[in-house]
């Protein structure tokens, strides 16, 4: 099990123009200026790979910040 620790760092590793120290557990993701469908999809791909969590894409729509996208995976786990 993957701490929070280490998945907000693997959740900064999807975005390619944002700097990873701006992405935390509070950040409100959808607010950042690179979020887009793609990375959505890189980040439900990240979780199933690392996590061997199925997210959907109404998993991603209903969280609304990085730790509430961890709560889902721990809670699929």
């Amino acid at each position: 099990m993957k701490t929070l620790e280490e998945f907000v760092a693997l959740f900064a590793e999807q975005f390619d123009d944002t700097d990873a120290s701006e992405i935390t557990a509070a950040t409100e993701f959808k607010d950042l200026d690179e979020w887009s469908s793609l990375i959505a999809l890189s980040i439900i791909a990240m979780a199933d790979e690392e996590f061997d969590v199925a997210l959907k894409g109404a998993d991603v729509r209903d969280a609304s910040t990085v730790e509430d996208l961890y709560k889902v995976i721990c809670g699929k786990m």
